[in-house]
C-alpha cells in the first residue's frame, strides 16, 4: 500500500500519453502527414518528380488551413489505410469511397467529392475513363451510382475532426473546393 500515493502523482503524467489527440501530434510536428499513391490522375499523381492532382492542392489547402505544412508520403494500396490505422500517417487522401466498412474502422470527413459509380474498378483491372476508386471491398457497384469520396483518420480525435470538419467547411464556403474541382474535372488540360 506504500506504493498507492506515488502511482497517484504519476497518474497525471500517465494521462496525457493515454488520451494523446491527433490534433495535438499535428501540431507539435507543424505537419499533416498525408498518405497517397500518387498514381491515379487528376486525383493525385507525379509529373516527373513533382506530386500533382487535385487531393495534393486540396491536401495543401487542408494543411493551410490547420496552420501546418503538408508532408505527403507516397506508398502503396496495402500500406495506405493500414498506415492511417496504425498512426503511421495522419490521413489518406487517395480518393477512398466513403462506405460503411470504412466508417466501421475509421473516423472520416465529410465527403469533399463524388465520382460516379460506373468508374470504380479493382486495383488490378485496365483502368476506365478518369479513375480507379480506392474502397476496402473489391466489389463492383451492381447498378450506376454515386460514390461520395472522403478522408479517413484514426478513430477516437474528436478534436482532430473538429478541426478536419472546421477547415473543410471553410474551403467549400468560400468557393475553393468548387474552384479546385473545375480546374481538375471539367476545364480542358
Amino acid at each position: 500500500m506504500r506504493f498507492l500515493p506515488g502511482l497517484i502523482c504519476l497518474l497525471p503524467l500517465l494521462s496525457p500519453l493515454a488520451h494523446a489527440e491527433l490534433i495535438d501530434d499535428v501540431n507539435d510536428r507543424g505537419e499533416l502527414r498525408i498518405a497517397l499513391e500518387a498514381n491515379t490522375p487528376p486525383f493525385n499523381y507525379k509529373e516527373g518528380d513533382t506530386l500533382t492532382g487535385f487531393e495534393v492542392e486540396l491536401g495543401q489547402i487542408l494543411a493551410r488551413e490547420l496552420d501546418v505544412r503538408a508532408d505527403f508520403i507516397v506508398t502503396d494500396e496495402a500500406d495506405l489505410l493500414q498506415g492511417v490505422e496504425s498512426g503511421k500517417y495522419d490521413v489518406a487522401l487517395n480518393h477512398i469511397a466513403l462506405t460503411p466498412e470504412l466508417k466501421e474502422r475509421f473516423d472520416v470527413s465529410t465527403p469533399y467529392g463524388e465520382v460516379d459509380g460506373q468508374l470504380l474498378a479493382k486495383k488490378d483491372e485496365t483502368p476506365r475513363p478518369m479513375v480507379l476508386v480506392q474502397a476496402l471491398t473489391e466489389e463492383k457497384p451492381k447498378a450506376p451510382q454515386s460514390v461520395e469520396l472522403a478522408i479517413p483518420f484514426q478513430k477516437g480525435n474528436p478534436a482532430f475532426q473538429a478541426s478536419l470538419e472546421s477547415a473543410m467547411q471553410r474551403i467549400k464556403a468560400d468557393g475553393r473546393l468548387d474552384a479546385l474541382t473545375e480546374k481538375w474535372f471539367t476545364a480542358p488540360r
